[in-house]
C-alpha cells in the first residue's frame, strides 16, 4: 500500500501512537512551505504548456509564491488491529494548501485524498477498499527526489494547491481514486503483484471544457514488481473507456504501460521510468483526449554525508501527434538540481533550481526558470 504511508516511511517520520481497546491508533502529518521565484520567456505554445507564461508564471512575466511544494500539508490518522485471522487497518488523510490569492478569505479547501480500509493475511494477501492513490505512476512520483521539494514550480497550480515536481514533464499524475484493490502475499523471491478496479473518471483538461465522461466500465490498473538488495523494478498498465459528450468526438479506450527501476547502493541512488500509451494525458487521465504520448524520467542522487543529499533529475513528456486535444503542445521537459539537508530527523531543508521548457508543434518554445527554498516536516 502506497500514498502517505509510503512517504512517511521514506522520511522516517514517527507518528504519535496510542492504544484504544483492540486498536493501535496513529496520528501523523506533513507541513511544508517553499519560497518560489519564477520568470517566463519565449513563445505562447498553447495546450498544457507548463513552461509557458500562462501556466508557468500564472499570466505574468515574473512571480513569487510562498506555498506548498509537491506535497500538500496533511493530517493522517490510521488505526490497525488483529481481528480473528485478519490484519485490519483503516486510514484517513486530510490535506490543505498553504498559498492563496487572498489574505482575508477562509483557506477552507480540504482535499481528502485518502480514506480506505484494508484486511488480509500472509496467505490471502491484502484487500483495500476506499480512496487512495493509483498503482500506475506510483514508482516514479514516490521515488522522485522533488517529492519533498517543489520540482517544477508552476504558479497556476502552486497557488491554492501544490507544485508539480515532474508531473507533466516526466510522468503523468498517479491520481487518487475510489477503488477495490488487491496486493498479493509477500513473496520470498521479492516478486509482488498489485491490481485494482478503479472508479472511472472523466477527463479534466485545464485549458478547455471536458469532452469525455465515464459510464459503466471501471478503470483497471495492475503492476508486477520485484525488490531485492537495494533494487526495485516495476511493470504496470492501466486502461479505461471514455465516452464522448461533444459532437464530432469519438469514444476511445485509454491504454498505457509503464516500466521503471531504481537502485540504491550506499550513498548513490538512481531511478529511471517510462510511460507510454493513448489517453494518458499530460497531467492526468485523458486531459488531451485520445492523444498518444510518451514520458521519460531519470534521476541520480548522492549523499556525501548522512545529513546532506544532492540530486539531478530530468523528465520529458512528449505528444506523438498534433491532435485537437494537445492544443498545439508537443512536449514539456524539466531539469531540476536539488540540495536536501536533514536538519533533524523530522525536518528537511530544501533548495532547488530548475528550468521547464515547453515546445509546440508549430515550432514555438516557452521557458520557465524557477528556484525554490524552504522546508518540510514529517511528524
Amino acid at each position: 500500500m502506497l500514498g502517505a504511508v509510503a512517504v512517511f516511511a521514506t522520511q522516517g517520520a514517527q507518528a504519535v501512537d496510542f492504544k484504544a481497546g483492540d486498536w493501535n491508533v496513529a496520528l501523523g502529518g506533513i507541513v511544508n512551505a517553499y519560497y518560489t521565484q519564477v520568470s517566463c520567456s519565449g513563445d505562447a505554445v498553447g495546450g498544457l504548456a507548463l513552461g509557458g507564461k500562462a501556466l508557468g508564471c500564472g499570466g505574468e512575466n515574473n512571480r513569487t509564491t510562498i506555498g506548498n511544494g509537491l506535497l500538500p500539508n496533511g493530517l493522517v490518522t490510521s488505526a490497525s488491529s488483529k481481528q480473528g485471522d485478519y490484519d485490519v487497518k483503516a486510514l484517513i488523510g486530510i490535506y490543505n494548501a498553504t498559498a492563496t490569492d487572498s489574505a482575508i478569505s477562509a483557506n477552507s479547501g480540504v482535499d481528502v485524498r485518502q480514506a480506505y480500509f484494508t484486511f488480509g493475511n500472509a496467505e490471502m494477501g491484502t484487500v483495500k477498499l476506499g480512496r487512495d492513490n493509483g498503482i500506475f505512476g506510483a514508482g516514479a512520483i514516490f521515488g522522485d527526489m522533488t517529492l519533498i521539494g517543489a520540482g517544477a514550480p508552476v504558479q497556476a497550480t502552486q497557488r491554492g494547491r501544490v507544485t508539480l515536481g515532474h508531473i507533466g514533464a516526466g510522468y503523468s499524475y498517479v491520481g487518487y481514486y475510489g477503488q477495490i484493490a488487491w496486493s498479493a502475499p509477500k513473496n520470498a523471491s521479492g516478486i509482488g503483484f498489485d491490481a485494482a478496479l478503479v472508479s472511472p473518471v472523466a477527463d479534466t483538461p485545464i485549458v478547455a471544457a471536458p469532452v469525455y465522461s465515464s459510464k459503466t466500465s471501471p478503470q483497471v490498473q495492475a503492476q508486477i514488481s520485484y525488490a531485492a538488495d537495494g533494487f526495485k523494478g516495476w511493470l504496470g498498465a492501466k486502461s479505461q473507456k471514455f465516452s464522448a459528450t461533444a459532437p464530432g468526438v469519438r469514444d476511445f479506450t485509454m491504454s498505457g504501460v509503464e516500466v521503471g527501476a531504481s537502485y540504491q547502493a550506499g550513498p548513490v541512488g538512481v531511478l529511471a521510468n517510462f510511460q507510454g500509451g493513448k489517453g494518458l494525458g499530460i497531467l492526468s487521465d485523458a486531459d488531451q483526449g485520445d492523444t498518444k504520448s510518451k514520458a521519460y524520467f531519470v534521476q541520480a542522487t548522492y549523499k556525501p554525508t548522512d545529513k546532506v543529499k544532492v540530486g539531478l533529475s530530468y523528465g520529458i513528456s512528449r505528444n506523438d501527434d498534433n491532435t485537437i486535444g494537445t492544443g498545439g503542445l508537443k512536449s514539456n521537459a524539466n531539469l531540476t538540481c536539488g540540495l536536501y539537508y536533514s536538519l533533524t530527523g523530522a525536518i528537511t531543508l530544501v533548495g532547488e533550481i530548475g528550468q521547464t521548457r515547453s515546445k509546440g508543434f508549430a515550432g514555438g518554445e516557452g521557458k520557465l526558470n524557477g528556484s525554490s527554498l524552504g522546508g518540510i516536516i514529517f511528524f
